[in-house]
């Protein structure tokens, strides 16, 4: 049946909901280090887990602390996703994992046991390999460096009162000598897992523009380790299948729009990696 003039003025359809997207298991999102996501409404990727329940999928967004060691916070991670699966009955999960999150579950598959209850993984901006800013703020006179692990201390304690925080292991741990000396070479993939990566680039060396609470840090990466998003470069974000590489800074990727050239749709990505997740028969 056609169309009429007044469905078109009123965007009436049969069928107004977002197609249906079908997955075998549960998607579990994974946050990364810092306050900054975490001051909107319920955390970090809570939003782009409604919208993909709004699809069927039935995804989840818990929260940990934002301040420490990956050993620490894979390990509330377990107990966040033992939870899930007994709540839904599943037998395994779907990690899609943002920047830290990503080494968090990688952890937390390898070293705690949790390989056969997780049938994918997939990061974004994961910090695979290190990042320079860690190091960059390693560097810092003792004063700053002192002064910035109180903040940070302070606001991860009062935030989650789960473990104290412990913001000088967390950077010195995300450096590329530890990360690639020490964690990649003890945490290591498990071969009934699926792992994807995608990486991220905006600001110096792409043409596009960034956020400019980040610039002065991509503009530090970059003169280390080459096009990034602000925190983590494309090469130190690729793990497993690298998926392509995304036109996004690091907050663009949670969904934080500051003023910029560009703009990126977050919730669509999520939606993209949930279908693929669907075509692959997770």
């Amino acid at each position: 049946m056609a169309e009429t003039a007044l469905q078109r003025l009123l965007g009436l359809t049969p069928f107004p909901e977002p197609p249906l997207i079908k997955l075998r298991y549960p998607v579990v999102m994974m946050h990364g280090f810092g306050m900054v996501a975490a001051l909107r409404r319920n955390g970090h990727l809570y939003d782009f887990a409604m919208d993909l329940r709004s699809r069927g999928v039935l995804a989840f967004a818990p929260n940990v602390p934002p301040y420490n060691p990956v050993p620490v916070r894979a390990a509330i991670w377990k107990d966040r996703l033992q939870q899930i699966l007994e709540r839904t009955g599943a037998e395994k999960v779907n990690l899609i994992a943002h920047s830290m999150g990503g080494l968090d579950a990688r952890f937390l598959i390898s070293r705690e046991g949790f390989n056969d209850r997780v049938a994918s993984l997939v990061t974004v901006a994961t910090p695979h390999h290190g990042s320079a800013i860690a190091s960059f703020l390693l560097d810092q006179p003792d004063r700053l460096r002192i002064w910035l692990a109180d903040l940070a201390n302070w606001l991860g304690t009062n935030t989650m009162r789960e473990v104290e925080a412990d913001f000088l292991t967390t950077v010195t741990d995300l450096a590329p000598a530890y990360m690639q000396d020490t964690f990649n070479r003890t945490v290591l993939d498990a071969p009934d897992v699926r792992y994807w990566s995608f990486a991220a680039r905006a600001g110096k060396g792409t043409g596009m523009g960034i956020s400019p609470f980040l610039r002065p840090l991509n503009a530090i990466l970059y003169g280390r380790e080459g096009i990034n998003d602000g925190f983590v470069s494309v090469e130190s974000a690729r793990w497993g299948e690298c998926l392509g590489i995304l036109d996004a800074d690091h907050a663009q990727q949670l969904g934080i729009q500051f003023p910029s050239r560009n703009s990126f749709d977050a919730f669509a990505l999520y939606r993209q990696i949930a279908e693929m997740l669907s075509e692959k028969g997770l």
